[in-house]
């Protein structure tokens, strides 16, 4: 990890940095990582980025690695252990809605083939390049993050409003919002 080099703005911790660096703008197509950030922006919502980031592993241990099938079978015993949990966010409704979630994403993927697949024809299957001066001049969502939190919610999911689809769809490489004078800009463009 460089120091002198020019990131976007938000990435100042050694965790936000390590994460920028490697992971943020990257187009992902593993379902298995997309549910995990489709649970950790979920939490996310009200809360730092780097809350998450910071419970992130503990997480993926007691989040038995994002597999989706597996936390779908989560019952209420397992639930409530997770609200005790002091590694992880303890939300009730965050925590039922991972559950849900990890349900409705195996809907998803046994219709489409897929969570990828259904993922990624909100972009037309390509990330979306924007060309960011300023980190103010990003919007806290757009219309293909409307139209994908809509869809999900018809389709059962939970904590994906807007505002959380946008920010899932720049982890995730959907969306590049790297500033322009960003090192990682150049990289992600296609």
């Amino acid at each position: 990890m460089c120091s002198d080099l020019n990131r976007c703005v938000w990435a100042k911790s050694e965790l936000a940095i390590l994460y920028h660096d490697q992971e943020w703008g990257v187009p992902c197509h593993d379902d298995r990582i997309l549910f995990e950030f489709l649970v950790l922006e979920g939490a996310q919502s009200g809360l730092s980025w780097e809350t998450v980031l910071c419970k992130r592993e503990h997480y993926r241990k007691v989040f038995d690695g994002f597999e989706p099938a597996v936390v779908a079978g989560y019952d209420e015993s397992k639930i409530a252990s997770l609200l005790r949990d002091p590694g992880i966010i303890r939300n009730r409704k965050k925590v039922q809605a991972a559950v849900s979630n990890a349900e409705a994403f195996l809907e998803v993927q046994q219709k489409f083939g897929s969570f990828d697949a259904y993922l990624w024809r909100f972009v037309d299957g390509r990330p979306v390049q924007h060309h960011r001066k300023s980190y103010k001049e990003i919007p806290p969502f757009d219309e293909s993050s409307i139209a994908l939190g809509r869809d999900l919610k018809q389709r059962g999911f939970r904590f994906v409003g807007p505002t959380i689809c946008y920010a899932f769809m720049q982890a995730v490489g959907m969306v590049n919002d790297h500033t322009v004078d960003c090192f990682r800009y150049p990289i992600l463009v296609e």
